[in-house]
């Protein structure tokens, strides 16, 4: 019977030592976490997102795509001074533009227009 108790109690103080460690941990987890989360944001993405739809308007200067559908929505691309094109990009085409994020605004790198007999036949 005193051996229970005993050990009870070596039990209970073990989980008060480590309850109380434990606060400090979460503490000096929670300050590496911001730091963490400043530097992720900073870091910027090189990957070439992608946007399919049709050109509705197109410039010098910009690429106006517009997808259509239960999600519809329409950016406006800057062109990227080195852009390469495949196919023949003129208005109602269909394209795939990929793209980088630079300073909160879509610039197209690369636009693959569909070719329309292939869209046709299916």
């Amino acid at each position: 019977m005193k051996q229970g108790r005993m050990f009870l109690a070596l039990a209970l103080g073990a989980l008060v030592a480590a309850s109380a460690a434990l606060p400090a941990r979460v503490d000096a987890a929670a300050k590496k976490a911001p730091a963490a989360a400043s530097a992720a944001a900073k870091k910027k993405s090189y990957a070439f997102r992608q946007f399919t739809g049709t050109v509705t308007a197109l410039d010098k200067a910009t690429l106006t795509v517009e997808k259509t559908g239960k999600l519809a929505k329409t950016l406006v691309f800057t062109r990227h001074a080195e852009m390469k094109t495949t196919g023949d990009l003129r208005k109602d085409a269909r394209v795939t533009v990929y793209y980088r994020d630079e300073d909160g605004h879509p610039v197209a790198h690369k636009v693959v227009v569909k070719d329309a007999v292939r869209s046709a036949s299916r």
